[in-house]
């Protein structure tokens, strides 16, 4: 199998580093009251168990002892009843309360880990497998759920209870109680001993499903060319091997959590068995270890709060693979995106950490400074961009040329800062990396040669770019773009729905939506990446007119290789083994301004 596909078994992945360890930890700090509620509910329906025991055993012993009535009885009948259903009402609000808790963390650290791969920009989230990047923000933050909404009450539950159960019977029996403190910890001590194992195979599971799900997303994404060339078969066998892997992965967690449950159901029934059977001798005569007779009612006592002792560590043992795999994701997480987010950013307002869109634009022209440009592209010895300089005044209008894989992509997404450079570019006399993002965003305007199209209706891609913006200001720029000259022939016209990535669009189609959101935002700096490539003659001269109308009292930077682009832009930079050179145009027809 493909080492791309599947990870080598005999690897050796790392265990959780105490780094990792104390940010999983304080994790359960973002939870906030909903996690304190989770953990106090349990531990208040312990004691409500000690008092339903105490009342039940009465009752019993009123009944065959006593000789009682159902008269006699009622209040204590009606005191258990409230107290199961008290009871009851506490596991429920348990239960949610965790839940939401869990819901707030994982929806922190999701909003924390796409702030983390917006600010790597392209280079970084191109270098990797899109599919592996998507798993981690879904599969592997919903893998902390259990953790935060089971483990840690779970945790705290049988950390408590057991000790205070076992110390509550030592008044009514000591020898019950002391051998329920006696046996109690030896169940954590073989569940610790099992859970080591069970987290290495965690991390191994994980690491398997988060490389296939990277492999068969990118496999499905070019579909067409591996059946253009013969190769979608062979890929399906790839994939089916690696789910084969996957599934021998899942079966080994899930034997290792078996072994725990077993583990513990054993040490649980002799534990309970030697307690019924010490109060059975006992109250027949048979044993003798207390020095006085055993009652009814503390017998019965002492049989119903056995079992109790045990159950928190058995809840906790249904719950350990939780956090085996939440461990197991920590570190995931941190090898797929090269550290975990800081506390401060995982409390940040959302539109705090990713940014807020749909930002104003700055009025007036933009001035850029570039300076010592330097840019460079995993893959590449050398830098695309190699200490370019160059000055776009306030209004210029400049065509950016060069051969194609000159960088001349590279260098537009350095100035929309997309990806990470060295040298200086400064925008209106600021430098480019002290902008606020939404600021930026709403400043400098970025129209890719492969634009974004969401699944949705033509007019929601468009609004994309102001989601306020209201149907008259969509069908606006919808008409600036050119796009109705396809959409009127559509039967929803705008609300024609649009697949994945533009799917039922042709790439012409696609770039004039694209060019339709520029309509709706105010830029001072419009970067476009060769706008006129997928266009005809005649549309690409009425998109043209419309675009060099927009930009007038703005500054404009066009990557092209349209010979009609450059002839109507007065301006030309060439862009050559990494340097950026003025080239003078011939004398002729410029675009007023």
């Amino acid at each position: 199998m493909s080492a791309s596909v599947e990870h080598n078994p005999a690897r050796a992945i790392p265990r959780l580093t105490p780094a990792q360890s104390r940010w999983l930890s304080a994790c359960a700090r973002l939870a906030g009251p909903r996690l304190r509620m989770a953990v106090a509910a349990p531990l208040l329906s312990g004691a409500l168990l000690l008092a339903q025991a105490w009342l039940l055993a009465r009752a019993i012993d009123k009944a065959v002892a006593g000789q009682a009535g159902l008269s006699a009885l009622a209040p204590d009948i009606a005191a258990i009843a409230a107290l199961v259903v008290a009871r009851a009402a506490l596991a429920w609000l348990a239960e949610r309360a965790g839940s939401r808790a869990a819901e707030t963390v994982k929806a922190r650290l999701r909003r924390a880990l796409l702030a983390s791969v917006l600010a790597r920009g392209t280079d970084w989230s191109r270098a990797r497998a899109s599919g592996e990047i998507a798993g981690a923000l879904v599969e592997q933050v919903d893998a902390l759920e259990g953790y935060f909404a089971r483990f840690l009450p779970a945790m705290v539950a049988a950390a408590a209870l057991p000790p205070a159960f076992a110390l509550a019977l030592l008044p009514v029996d000591w020898v019950v109680g002391s051998l329920l403190l006696a046996t109690a910890p030896l169940i954590p001590l073989f569940m610790a001993l099992v859970g080591w194992g069970a987290e290495a195979a965690s991390r191994r599971h994980l690491h398997a499903f988060a490389r296939l799900s990277g492999f068969f997303a990118d496999r499905v994404r070019g579909l067409s060319t591996l059946k253009l060339y013969g190769r979608a078969q062979a890929e399906a066998e790839t994939v089916a091997r690696a789910s084969a892997a996957l599934r021998d992965r899942t079966l080994a967690v899930l034997r290792i959590a078996f072994l725990s449950s077993a583990v513990l159901e054993f040490f649980a029934a002799l534990g309970v068995a030697g307690v019924a059977l010490y109060v059975g001798l006992t109250y027949l005569g048979f044993l003798d270890l207390r020095g006085d007779a055993l009652g009814l009612q503390a017998g019965l006592f002492c049989l119903l709060m056995a079992p109790e002792v045990y159950w928190p560590l058995r809840q906790l043992a249904a719950h350990y693979h939780d956090r085996a795999a939440a461990r197991a994701a920590v570190a995931e997480l941190d090898r797929i995106f090269g550290g975990l987010p800081a506390g401060g950013a995982m409390a940040q307002a959302p539109e705090t950490a990713v940014g807020a869109a749909g930002a104003p634009g700055c009025a007036g022209p933009a001035d850029l400074q570039v300076r010592a440009l330097v840019v460079r592209v995993a893959g590449r010895d050398r830098p695309v961009l190699a200490g370019a300089d160059f000055c776009l005044p306030a209004g210029a209008w400049v065509a950016l040329t060069g051969d194609s894989g000159a960088g001349k992509t590279t260098l537009l997404e350095a100035l929309a800062r997309l990806r990470a450079h060295q040298g200086e570019i400064v925008l209106d006399g600021r430098p480019l990396q002290d902008w606020p993002e939404a600021a930026l965003r709403g400043r400098v305007a970025l129209i890719p040669q492969r634009p974004y199209l969401h699944p949705g209706s033509i007019a929601e891609n468009i609004a994309l770019a102001d989601p306020q913006a209201d149907a008259a200001r969509i069908a606006q720029a919808a008409r600036m773009a050119c796009v109705d000259e396809f959409a009127d022939a559509l039967p929803l016209g705008l609300d024609t729905q649009v697949g994945p990535r533009g799917h039922g669009l042709s790439g012409g189609q696609a770039q004039r939506v694209a060019l339709a959101r520029l309509y709706l935002r105010d830029p001072g700096l419009i970067l476009l990446d060769e706008p006129t490539a997928h266009l005809d003659a005649a549309t690409r001269d009425r998109v043209l007119d419309q675009l060099l109308a927009f930009a007038r009292g703005r500054t404009l930077l066009v990557a092209t290789h349209d010979g009609e682009v450059m002839r109507r832009l007065p301006l030309r930079l060439h862009l050559q083994d990494g340097a950026l050179h003025a080239v003078p145009l011939p004398s002729g027809k410029r675009e007023s301004r």
